[in-house]
């Protein structure tokens, strides 16, 4: 009887959450069907929202639990937690259902999507998620991986004015989820600081992880919203320059070497594409030769500093000495990495084709393993390798090689910044797994700003390419108008 009782709770349920979600999606077309934009640049805000409530009502401890993969934390999962997640999963199918069902309908005057991108991201979605969980070793279907199908598809299915929207959105709830994490350090240090970190640069100074799961994952959240603030700057410049300050604080504090190095190079990636055509030019300006010899200069100057380094620094006994220590051993097997890519790489072996499925490092396996908080392969091609199979792994490498040619083609129409997001997550995916699809998280913000930037820089541009046409009939069918009536002048002429 109770059994039964259950079963209808949870299917009457079902139905008002499906009835809810059809109405809020009917609803937020028809606000949004005389607009020129959508909802998408919210789906930021909840994603973080739901990063935040979760960390801030898990009770977590820093202080005694350390990020490490053969330790268990003990993190507890907030009733309010329960309540929300699935009440914020509903609020973006919502706002990514509504921009796909109005481009739909709009499919006349709106602008196609890029046909590339979408396919290549479905497919990519087909062969790494549905694929596994159907076919897989251990196969298991959940609604949690729908959802990056979905806010995928109304990513794509962005415009210009969208993409501005999103990146504005994103840069915002970013600094107010990093600004968050600061001011819960007088309130609750043990939340927000791991004070048994010892191996960054900053001795003594204990290492925030802020609202994220982790220092490492605050880390790349703080180099995102720096490269959304560097793409689109405030208004006001004061307010510009303080989050910048709050930004590179929460980046130095986080201690995270990785997103340090990625900070680097994404921004060279942004400066390279948006100031490299006009320093070549003053570099080669033979009115100006000053900024040429200048350069000349600091080149020569780096490079002879190098050799120096080389010839009398003795690197070879420095390196010796440093991996003969704890630190370099623990270097030396990238932090314990090597013995997750090695039951990876078993995985495959044991399930070449769809590989094992998506409970592949789920609390069963881990325990298995003696690794609990090893949630993933710690490297993007080994997870989807083992998760996947060859054939998912094929399509992650035929999906890379499409964003990076995508990125590099439209990197001076973005302003570099698609291909400042293409390294981010590239670099990130040599020790994590940012486009991982089985469910939406803080991984999938940088996943889906790409999107969205690589969609409109292809529409932009196919829209100017539609112009330039236009404005060329234009004026040839001019002309030939012109020639014409001459032609009937000379000939009515006596």
């Amino acid at each position: 009887m109770e059994q039964a009782i259950t079963i209808a709770i949870l299917v009457t349920g079902a139905v008002l959450a499906a009835l809810s979600a059809s109405a809020g999606m009917a609803g937020a077309v028809q606000l949004t069907e005389r607009q020129s934009h959508g909802y998408m640049h919210v789906i930021f805000y909840a994603m973080l929202l739901m990063v935040a409530m979760s960390n801030l009502l898990s009770g977590r401890d820093l202080s005694v639990h350390a990020l490490s993969l053969t330790e268990p934390a003990v993190l507890v999962r907030h009733p309010l937690v329960r309540l929300a997640q699935p009440l914020m999963s509903l609020l973006l199918l919502t706002i990514a259902g509504e921009r796909i069902v109005t481009r739909f309908l709009n499919r006349g005057k709106a602008t196609p999507a890029p046909p590339v991108i979408l396919v290549s991201f479905i497919f990519f979605w087909a062969a790494t998620v549905a694929a596994p969980a159907l076919l897989g070793a251990h196969p298991h279907l959940s609604h949690d991986y729908v959802y990056p199908l979905v806010i995928g598809i109304a990513a794509i299915l962005i415009t210009g004015m969208e993409r501005d929207l999103a990146l504005r959105a994103a840069r915002n709830a970013l600094l107010l989820f990093m600004a968050a994490g600061l001011l819960l350090i007088p309130l609750k240090p043990s939340l927000v600081l791991d004070s048994s970190y010892t191996q960054g640069f900053l001795p003594g100074v204990p290492r925030l992880a802020g609202l994220a799961a982790h220092a490492v994952s605050l880390g790349v959240l703080a180099q995102l919203g720096l490269l959304c603030l560097l793409a689109r700057p405030f208004e006001r410049a004061w307010l510009t320059r303080l989050a910048w300050a709050l930004g590179l604080a929460v980046l130095l504090l986080a201690q995270s070497k990785t997103a340090w190095i990625a900070f680097v190079v994404c921004s060279l990636c942004l400066l390279v594409v948006r100031q490299g055509p006009s320093f070549w030019r003053r570099v080669g300006d033979p009115l100006h030769p000053e900024v040429g010899v200048v350069s000349l200069l600091v080149f020569m100057a780096g490079v002879s500093a190098l050799a120096v380094l080389l010839m009398f620094g003795e690197l070879d006994a420095r390196l010796s000495s440093f991996f003969a220590s704890a630190e370099g051993a623990q270097l030396a097997s990238l932090t314990g990495r090597d013995q997750i890519w090695a039951i990876a790489y078993e995985e495959w072996r044991r399930n070449p084709v769809f590989g094992y499925g998506p409970t592949l490092w789920d609390a069963s396996f881990r325990a298995s393993i003696g690794m609990p908080n090893a949630t993933h392969a710690h490297n993007q091609f080994m997870d989807t390798l083992s998760r996947s199979g060859t054939v998912g792994a094929t399509a992650l490498v035929l999906y890379a090689v499409i964003l990076l040619v995508l990125s590099l083609r439209y990197a001076r129409a973005s302003g570099g910044l698609t291909l400042a997001l293409f390294v981010a997550l590239a670099l990130r995916a040599m020790s994590e797994v940012p486009l991982l699809l089985f469910g939406y998280g803080p991984e999938l913000v940088t996943h889906v700003l790409l999107l969205m930037t690589l969609a409109a820089a292809a529409n932009e541009a196919r829209v100017a390419r539609v112009t330039k046409v236009q404005a060329a009939r234009s004026r040839a069918h001019a002309g030939f108008s012109t020639a014409k009536d001459g032609l009937a002048s000379a000939r009515a002429r006596p």
